[in-house]
């Protein structure tokens, strides 16, 4: 059977009932006649103070709920309109709380303060005395509580919609007898209710008795149809629409009949059917604008290890995520620790400069808001008050940029690579603990990426350089020696190239040890740093043989170059901890060069390093000690270009025997 059907016989029952006992003892006696229909009149009464309580409580749960729809900074206001338009005496509103229980901190709206004495309309506990009756909303950050106040007026008013005299039960404990009624307290209808009706006069009206009952069984039959109708039908309406919400279906709308709690119930749903399609929409547009950032971010931290393109997209992805108006990057400068600027967005005032001027801005770590961030490795957020030097902002927050945990023992803690802070949140007075969760995950993603390029740079150094001497090694030499005579060529330059190699250093390891002869290398490598310009490379090339390139020098530049670095060898001999007792704590060293000039002696960087090569062995079977320059004249430099005065630098070159040191 259907609800209406259900609804259409039990007011029947209700009504027909006590119509039908009446007629057929009205012959009997007038004062069961009055009886019947005193009992019928309390019958009649009792559902409709049922339904009255029970449509105030759908009252009140519908004020609850349209609060704890609405955003936070909306909710005091949406209650006080509720409260204005007397859906409800007061609304609550506490720290979420688990369903059936009931905070101590509350924020209240109105005149009611939730405790002793309410009832709750979806589970009444059947309290002695009730003073309001609640119902509640839950939230995931607030529990709402709609209450009405139970007083004189709203007995009266339930009174006079049931046509008899309300009560509560605490006040009137015991029947009056039997024209007097009691509804106990239930799920719907929380209050204990004693209905009486004022007692009639059996005398009365005994003629008319018999077509008052036939007249009342008709309009009962009537009136259950339409009640049924009216009744039924907009709470089938409202569960369809539930049913297409429930589905996704936003745009369903519940149609409004008429201005009662039924049409106020619709109007409620209706709203917020309204509020949350617009919050569906704003956060599907939301999510669709984040998932594009993350891609372009995912794109660009797994093609590039280049900072200057990773980080401007991992500030503007945290941008967008937050609603931030601007946004800075700065990371820790290994050579002094201060933070430099690497790129920004929205900034104004003295900070709306160009990207080479920005990168000259340096913040001391430990002064004011961004300087606190990178010397305590803890995030700030909150509204002006930022040192002079930082950027001008409403509200602010900065989150360091770590390196990722260190699996050593040793160094557990990661360090702060820099700071990602962000400026005035558009939309919102400050930043909220959202914010703080996602910019420390971009903060995070800064961390990695920063720590992975530095971690590369480290890599490709040292896969370059010469883990004994500091040099460049063999590898970088190739690459070098043929930029730079490929440099060399396209502006008519020269290039020189030296290849030492220390004399008798075989003999240094074989009575000292491969200790001492580590010594001596790096002590050679660094005498050779300190007689070469800043644009001269040096280079291990393997061994004790070394290779120095020197740009835009001739040959004889070259030569000066090689006396220079033959005397600083020669003339202090190497400290060194000798292995065995007796021996001298100090070895004498010396270094044999060959000198070959580009475009002279070659047109490739290979083919000078070839002549420079043949040079030292000239040089080494002159009696070492010494210097030589190539002899061979490459047949790409026209006749006279080849200074031959040079040549005879450094003394006699004999003619060249096989190879040999």
């Amino acid at each position: 059977m259907t609800l209406r059907g259900r609804l259409t016989s039990a007011f029947l029952v209700v009504v027909l009932g006590p119509v039908l006992l009446g007629s057929i003892f009205v012959a009997l006696t007038v004062g069961a006649v009055s009886r019947e229909r005193t009992a019928e009149r309390l019958d009649h009464a009792a559902t409709t103070v049922s339904a009255a309580v029970g449509a105030l409580c759908r009252q009140l749960q519908a004020v609850a709920d349209s609060v704890a729809v609405v955003p936070g900074a909306s909710r005091s206001a949406v209650a006080n309109q509720l409260i204005t338009r007397g859906l409800a005496t007061g609304v609550a509103m506490r720290d979420p709380v688990p369903r059936g229980r009931i905070g101590s901190a509350a924020r209240t709206t109105g005149t009611e303060e939730t405790g002793s004495g309410h009832e709750d309309c979806a589970a009444p506990d059947g309290q002695s005395l009730v003073t309001a009756l609640t119902a509640s909303a839950y939230a995931p950050d607030v529990t709402v509580i709609a209450a009405q106040r139970v007083d004189p007026a709203l007995l009266d008013r339930l009174g006079e919609a049931g046509g008899v005299g309300v009560a509560l039960s605490a006040v009137t404990t015991e029947r009056a007898g039997p024209a007097s009624t009691r509804l106990d307290a239930g799920p719907g209808q929380p209050l204990p209710l004693t209905l009486s009706v004022p007692a009639g006069d059996p005398t009365m009206w005994y003629v008319i008795l018999l077509l008052i009952v036939l007249a009342t069984a008709v309009a009962a039959v009537l009136a259950a149809r339409w009640l049924a109708r009216s009744t039924t039908r907009p709470l089938g309406d409202l569960a369809w629409a539930a049913d297409r919400v429930a589905n996704g279906d936003l745009d369903t709308r519940v149609p409004i009949p008429r201005p009662d709690e039924l049409g106020r119930l619709a109007g409620t749903f209706n709203r917020m059917t309204r509020e949350l399609q617009s919050y569906v929409q704003a956060l599907t547009a939301s999510r669709d604008q984040l998932r594009r950032h993350l891609a372009i971010l995912g794109d660009t931290l797994s093609s590039t290890h280049d900072l200057d393109r990773i980080l401007p997209v991992i500030m503007r992805t945290a941008m967008t995520a937050t609603g931030a108006r601007a946004g800075l990057v700065l990371l820790a400068d290994p050579a002094d620790g201060r933070l430099a600027a690497r790129c920004a967005a929205g900034l104004t005032g003295e900070w709306d400069v160009t990207e080479a001027e920005l990168a000259k801005r340096r913040l001391v770590p430990g002064r004011g808001v961004l300087g606190t961030v990178a010397s305590t490795g803890s995030p700030l957020r909150g509204t002006s008050g930022g040192s002079p030097d930082e950027p001008a902002c409403e509200s602010y927050l900065a989150v360091p940029i770590c390196a990722p945990p260190s699996e050593s023992e040793t160094d557990p803690e990661p360090g702060t690579l820099g700071v990602l802070a962000l400026y005035d949140r558009l939309g919102g007075p400050d930043f909220d603990d959202n914010d703080l969760r996602t910019v420390r995950t971009f903060a995070g993603q800064a961390g990695v990426a920063v720590h992975n390029v530095r971690v590369h740079e480290e890599a490709q150094r040292l896969s370059l350089t010469d883990p004994l001497t500091g040099l460049w090694n063999y590898r970088y030499l190739r690459e070098v020696s043929r930029r730079e005579v490929e440099r060399a060529s396209r502006f008519g330059r020269m290039l020189t190239v030296l290849v030492l190699d220390l004399d008798h250093f075989k003999d240094v390891n074989d009575t000292y040890g491969h200790t001492a002869g580590d010594q001596v290398l790096s002590e050679f490598a660094r005498r050779i740093r300190i007689g070469l310009r800043e644009v001269d490379v040096a280079f291990r090339q393997g061994g004790e043989e070394f290779v120095v390139l020197l740009p835009e020098t001739d040959a004889y530049g070259g030569v000066i170059v090689a006396e220079r670095l033959g005397a600083a060898v020669r003339d202090w001999p190497v400290p060194v901890d000798p292995r065995r007792p007796g021996l001298d704590d100090r070895i004498a060293i010396s270094v044999s060069i060959g000198i070959a000039v580009f475009p002279e002696h070659g047109n490739t960087a290979q083919e000078v390093l070839d002549a420079a090569d043949e040079a030292l062995y000239a040089a080494k079977h002159a009696g070492r000690d010494t210097y030589r320059l190539a002899e061979g004249v490459s047949p790409a430099v026209p006749e006279g270009h080849f200074d031959s005065a040079t040549a005879t630098t450094g003394g006699p070159q004999p003619p060249r025997h096989a190879r040999g040191r």
